[in-house]
C-alpha cells in the first residue's frame, strides 16, 4: 500500500510540474519537451522489441508507453530494464553456480540411489536438477504446518534451544507481539554466544521501524537488509525482492513456506481473520540445502563467506521412510524461469488430479495453456483462492482469468474461512510442492523464491488432505454465477489484467 501511495504521489508531482511548465514556458519549449518524450519513448520501445521478450509483455509495454508516455517512461525505468537486471545479478549467479556445484558433489555422496521414484516423475527430476543444481534427497524428514499457530508453536522452542547458530531470512517481519517475542529470543541467544544472522527484505519490511532492527544489532545480532533502497521510485532494485522465508537452527532443523512473521499470520488481524497458510518443518539433508541458500544470500549482501563444513555438514542423518525431498531456489539472477518451468512440468505430469492453492493467480500463456489442457484432458484440476483481496489490483487481475479457466472445466474455489495465502500444488497422490512462490508474474520472474518438491513422502498425503479441507471451507464458483458480474467489475478486471506483468 505504501509503495502504491508513493507512486501515486510521484505521478501527481510530475503532473503538477508539467502543468507549471506549460503555464510559464513558451509553446516552443513545450514542443521541444514533447519531442524529447517522443524520441525517448520510441528509443525504449525499440530496445524492448530487440530484447525479444514475451510477445504479451512486449505488447503491454507498448500500450503503456504509447498511451501514457510520461507514466510509461517512469514505469520502465523502475520496472522494465532487463539489461539492468543482468548486470545487477551477474555476480550472484556466478557465486551461486560455484557453491551449488561444490555442494552437489558432496551431497551426492550422502544420498543413496533413489529407488522410490516413479517413471512419470523422471523428467521432472531431471528438469529440476538441471535448473536448480540441488539434488533430490532421500535422507530428509518433513512435517507440514498448516497455519501460523502450528508454525510458531514449533519455531519458538526450536529458537530457544539453539546452541550454535540461528539464521533467519524473511520477506516481511513486523514489529508486533509475536515479532517482539522472537526478537527477545534472538537477543538472548546472541548474548549467550550463539551466532545469530538475520536477513530481511527492505521493501517487504518497510513498515518495521529501524529502531526494531537496531535493538537487535546493539545486542549482537547480525542484521542485514536485502537490497536497501534509498529512493524507491527511481531505483531498479525496488522491483527485485527477496520473498524467501527461511530459518535454519544449528544446522539440524529448518523452516520454510508461505508464512512471514507478524500477528496477522496468527489470525490476529481484524480485516483478514484466520490466516490460512502452509509452512514446512525440515530435518536432515534438506536443512543443509536451505542453509546453503541462506548463506548465498547473506554473502551477496554482506560479503561474508561462510561456506564451510561448520554450517553445511549435516549433523544428523534422517532416513525417510519413503520418498525424497528437493529444495528449489529461483530468482531474477537465473537464466531460466525456474519456478515457472517447475510449475508447468508439475501440471503436465498429472495423470488424475492437480490441486492448487495460491493467494494470487496471474498465469502467463504457458501456465494457462497447461491448466486448460489438463482439465480438457479429463484431469481433475482445482484451484483454491481468496474470496476477498489483500491487494486489490492483483485480486482483480486474478479474477480476469476465472472465466477462461471455468470454460475449460477448471474448478475454482473461493476460500471463506479466512484469508488464503497457502502456496501449494499437489499432483495425483505422490507429488507436491510447497514454498514461497505464488502462481504469478512476480514470483516467476522478479522475486527470489524457495520451494520444496516432495516425491512420494508422507507430507504429500498431508497436503492433499489439507486441500480437501480447504475445498470444504470454500465456495465453488460456477460459470453461470460468475458471468453475471457487472460490466463495471469486468472493466476493472480487464484494466488490472493489462497491468499484470508490471505488478
Amino acid at each position: 500500500m505504501l509503495r502504491r501511495i508513493q507512486v501515486l504521489f510521484s505521478l501527481i508531482l510530475l503532473a503538477g510540474l508539467i502543468a507549471i511548465l506549460s503555464y510559464y514556458w513558451s509553446s516552443q519549449v513545450i514542443g521541444l519537451f514533447s519531442i524529447l518524450v517522443f524520441l525517448t519513448t520510441f528509443s525504449i520501445l525499440l530496445v524492448i522489441l530487440l530484447e525479444n521478450r514475451n510477445p504479451q509483455r512486449t505488447l503491454i509495454w507498448a500500450i503503456v508507453m504509447i498511451g501514457f508516455p510520461v507514466i510509461g517512461l517512469f514505469a520502465y525505468f523502475v520496472f522494465g530494464q532487463n539489461y539492468r537486471r543482468k548486470r545487477m545479478f551477474t555476480e550472484k549467479a556466478m557465486l551461486d553456480e560455484e557453491t551449488y556445484l561444490a555442494y552437489r558433489q558432496k551431497a551426492m555422496t550422502l544420498s543413496p540411489s533413489l529407488m522410490f521414484t516413479h517413471d512419470d516423475y523422471e523428467k521432472l527430476m531431471h528438469l529440476t536438477s538441471s535448473l536448480n543444481q540441488l539434488p533430490v534427497s532421500s535422507n530428509t524428514y518433513t512435517q507440514i504446518l498448516t497455519n501460523g499457530r502450528e508454525k510458531f508453536s514449533k519455531l519458538l522452542p526450536a529458537l530457544k534451544g539453539a546452541t550454535r547458530h540461528i539464521h533467519l531470512e524473511y520477506y516481511i517481519f513486523r514489529d508486533d507481539r509475536i515479532s517482539r517475542e522472537i526478537q527477545r529470543i534472538l537477543i538472548e541467544k546472541a548474548k549467550e554466544g550463539v551466532e545469530v544472522r538475520f536477513l530481511y527484505d527492505a521493501v517487504g519490511s518497510i513498515h518495521t521501524s529501524g529502531t526494531f532492527f537496531e535493538e537487535m544489532k546493539q545486542a549482537g545480532v547480525q542484521v542485514q537488509a536485502f537490497f536497501p533502497v534509498v529512493l524507491p521510485l527511481v531505483s531498479s532494485k525496488t522491483n527485485y525482492r527477496n520473498h524467501r522465508k527461511i530459518v535454519v537452527i544449528d544446522g539440524t532443523e529448518a523452516f520454510t513456506g508461505g508464512l512471514n512473521v507478524g500477528d496477522e499470520y496468527l489470525g490476529e488481524h481484524s480485516k483478514f481473520g484466520f490466516w490460512r497458510d502452509t509452512h514446512l518443518y525440515v530435518r536432515g539433508e534438506g536443512v543443509s540445502e536451505l542453509q546453503l541458500i541462506f548463506l548465498q544470500d547473506w554473502y551477496y549482501m554482506t560479503g561474508e563467506r561462510l561456506f564451510t563444513p561448520f554450517y553445511l555438514e549435516p549433523l544428523e542423518t534422517v532416513r525417510s521412510a519413503s520418498g525424497g525431498v528437493q529444495i528449489v531456489a529461483s530468482g531474477p539472477d537465473e537464466p531460466y524461469e525456474t519456478m515457472k518451468s517447475i510449475y508447468f512440468s508439475l501440471i503436465n505430469a498429472a495423470k488424475k488430479s492437480v490441486y492448487i492453492s495460491s493467494p494470487y493467480l496471474i498465469p502467463d500463456e504457458d501456465i494457462m495453456s497447461a491448466l486448460k489442457t489438463a482439465s480438457l484432458s479429463g484431469i481433475d484440476v482445482r484451484i483454491v483462492l481468496p474470496s476477498y483481496p489483500d491487494h486489490k489490483i492483483v485480486f482483480y487481475a486474478s479474477r480476469s482469468y476465472y472465466e477462461e479457466l471455468l470454460l475449460a472445466g477448471v474448478k475454482i474455489y473461493l476460500y471463506e474461512e479466512g484469508f488464503m495465502h497457502s502456496k501449494v500444488i499437489v499432483v495425483d497422490d505422490g507429488l507436491a510442492t510447497i514454498g514461497t512462490a505464488n502462481m504469478d508474474f512476480r514470483s516467476f520472474h522478479l522475486n527470489f523464491e524457495v520451494n520444496a518438491l516432495l516425491y512420494n513422502t508422507n507430507s504429500v498425503n498431508q497436503l492433499k488432505q489439507d486441500l480437501y479441507h480447504d475445498f470444504e471451507g470454500s465456495h465453488e464458483l460456477v460459470l453461470e454465477e460468475f458471468v453475471k458480474r457487472s460490466f463495471f467489475i469486468k472493466l476493472v478486471e480487464s484494466l488490472a489484467r493489462m497491468f499484470s506483468p508490471l505488478l
